[in-house]
């Protein structure tokens, strides 16, 4: 095993207070804070995006996404910190006014001068100068090939943050591979997932789920290759419900209401996301409705019996070892899921727990194949959890390499998991 640091004072960034009507985005940053509080560390969350508030569901006219105000922003955060015990051990930055709440100044200050690692998760703070008294800057690239062709074509205000840490890690765990090289020694690591906040003995309903952005920001194009989202994978499974009936598949999304599925030649007919899916036989819920924040995000994966989910085109053309933060949420809760192949075959057992799929028929196939023996892959979901997702392996091999400027100082990786 390697060495765990002694306690070390380190700051971790995130987005919770941006996206409150994100569940999933408060739990992929949360895990870090309680993850590290509870291996020993003295952790702050400090949000300071420089990114406007948003209103996820448009607001009262449903047009507005920007907000006027962070109030309900702050509120949600607050609540959240105070929930797990972390009253006083964070501060977000509003845009709108230039206002910091949370921390005082002084104490703000205080623990920026004295703190040991900053951990700039998907890269939030666009400013590191800022938090350059910290004695180590890592930054996590959860975000890999766009984050690599980003870099690779010179945009220059990522490459002066990337660069301005000490350490650079990226979920892209198989880099380099076909991802453009920018220069930088991309450390492999993943998401860690607090197992005791999921609770595997909960009775389930009856289907197969997943929760999705349809499209988060437009196709990247590098070297004559197009690199796209989820929508234009999820293309070519259309018509898996008609496959695997009875089984249920569900859908929980967003930018899925009035999106027009315009990716593949064959859909680009006017018409609702939802509408088409519908249509092709998926249950369709809004993710919204459904996982507005933590504690329902968290009860709709626990209810579900397993998920089924495709990558970003992106991750399966470059075969980066991508693995989802959701999907690591699902077998921590002890959910078999059925994952489409991006690579990470290579550092995760695949068969049992997790099942992987690059076509049809294979997606046919692992769906099946739980419906037929889910006793055996619940277990196994859990197990590969516990081992490979535990968030005091993920964050003590994490911190350890930080700190050490990304190498090992007791052992190599096999020996943390």
């Amino acid at each position: 095993m390697i060495a765990r640091a002694s306690q070390l004072r380190i700051v971790v960034t995130g987005l919770i207070t941006q996206h409150p009507l994100l569940g999933g985005m408060t739990w992929h940053y949360l895990h870090y804070v309680l993850g590290l509080r509870r291996i020993g560390h003295d952790v702050y969350y400090i949000e300071d995006s420089g990114e406007w508030p948003y209103n996820l569901d448009g607001g009262a006219s449903g047009e507005d996404f920007s907000a006027a105000t962070c109030d309900g922003n702050v509120e949600y955060l607050a609540e959240v910190m105070r929930r797990f015990g972390l009253e006083g051990r964070w501060a977000y930055h509003s845009p709108i006014d230039d206002t910091w709440f949370g921390l005082s100044s002084q104490k703000r200050k205080t623990v920026i001068e004295s703190a040991d690692l900053l951990l700039n998760v998907s890269g939030t703070i666009p400013r590191p100068e800022e938090f350059r008294r910290i004695r180590t800057l890592a930054y996590i690239d959860t975000d890999p090939v766009f984050t690599q062709i980003t870099l690779a074509r010179g945009q220059q205000d990522l490459r002066r943050v990337v660069d301005f840490h000490d350490v650079q890690f990226s979920f892209g765990e198989c880099l380099p591979g076909m991802a453009p090289s920018t220069g930088h020694q991309w450390y492999p690591t993943r998401q860690p997932v607090v197992l005791t906040e999921w609770r595997p003995s909960l009775p389930c309903r009856d289907a197969f789920t997943t929760i999705m952005n349809w499209a988060s920001y437009e196709p990247e194009s590098y070297q004559g290759r197009r690199y796209g989202q989820k929508d234009v994978e999820f293309s070519r499974f259309l018509d898996l419900p008609g496959r695997v009936a009875p089984a249920v598949l569900e859908i929980a999304g967003r930018g899925m209401r009035t999106d027009p599925l315009r990716t593949a030649e064959n859909w680009n007919e006017a018409g609702s996301v939802s509408a088409r899916l519908a249509a092709a036989g998926w249950r369709v819920a809004s993710a919204v409705g459904v996982c507005a924040d933590f504690e329902n995000y968290r009860r709709y994966i626990e209810f579900s019996k397993a998920e089924w989910s495709v990558a970003k085109n992106a991750y399966v053309a470059a075969r980066c070892g991508w693995f989802s933060d959701r999907s690591a949420c699902y077998l921590a809760a002890g959910r078999p899921v059925v994952v489409q192949d991006t690579g990470f075959g290579a550092v995760l057992p695949v068969g049992e727990g997790i099942l992987t799929f690059a076509n049809m028929d294979e997606a046919v196939a692992a769906i099946q194949e739980i419906q037929a023996d889910y006793e055996r892959h619940r277990l196994a979901a859990r197990a590969i959890a516990e081992e490979y997702f535990d968030s005091s392996k993920v964050l003590s091999r994490l911190v350890e390499q930080a700190m050490n400027g990304g190498s090992h100082s007791v052992s190599d990786a096999s020996d943390s998991e």
